[in-house]
């Protein structure tokens, strides 16, 4: 497991109409920056992935499995959302690393290169089960750090619970060297693919999403409005 991150909470001022299936600080962070009131319930599930499976089918699977496990609970009357994100190095997908010595592994693979972020999401309706998904698919072209910056990357904790072992937003490593998709859902959440799903039962941002997203993460997007508009992966 991952080092626990500290989310301060917000006072809720409005209805609690989501549940967010997932204890991701970063997940939160992203949520609420489209006005939603939302309640936080992680799903436990398996995360093994599957002799054949291919990285598109394993990232929908799981999304849909947590969306499933949590509103399966008892008291759960709000639409859950539930995401999955890895990082996909050819055919292999890249979860958490299980140390510090696979974080280094991993960071050295892909050093340099460039890689593909898939996140898959979830929508879901207790009452009547109806159950809506998605996928962003992001190309994430890495930098050439060098083995020092590694080591010192690694000392923070910080890529212990994330897969791929790198945070796109850790200000002090900074591994990504220019993206040109979304970057929120390299962070875990796609927020215009989000969007789009909650708006089709009836649950439409309170903000302007785009503009928030960027704002919050000081990165000029070229790709949502052909997301907003139904394009397909991010």
């Amino acid at each position: 497991m991952g080092q626990r991150e500290c989310v301060r909470i917000l006072p809720v001022t409005g209805p609690t109409l989501l549940t967010l299936a997932s204890n991701s600080p970063r997940r939160s962070q992203l949520l609420a920056l489209g006005g939603w009131h939302f309640a936080v319930r992680p799903a436990d599930v398996d995360e093994s992935v599957r002799a054949g499976e291919a990285p598109a089918a394993y990232v929908q699977r799981l999304a849909e499995a947590k969306a499933q496990a949590c509103a399966a609970r008892p008291r759960s009357r709000n639409v859950v959302v539930a995401a999955d994100t890895v990082v996909v190095d050819g055919t292999d997908i890249l979860g958490k690393p299980r140390d510090a010595a696979e974080a280094g592994r991993m960071l050295s693979r892909l050093r340099g290169r460039t890689h593909q972020v898939q996140t898959g999401i979830a929508v879901l309706q207790p009452g009547d089960g109806e159950l809506l998904s998605d996928r962003c698919v992001t190309d994430v072209p890495m930098r050439a750090y060098s083995d020092d910056e590694i080591r010192s990357y690694i000392l923070t904790g910080d890529p212990l619970d994330k897969a791929g072992a790198y945070g796109i937003q850790h200000a002090g490593f900074k591994p990504v060297e220019k993206l040109d998709g979304c970057y929120a859902s390299v962070m875990g959440l796609p927020l215009c693919n989000l969007t789009r799903l909650l708006r089709r039962v009836g649950i439409p941002p309170a903000a302007d999403v785009p503009a928030a997203c960027q704002a919050a993460l000081a990165y000029h997007c070229p790709v949502f409005p052909a997301i907003l508009h139904g394009a397909g992966d991010g």
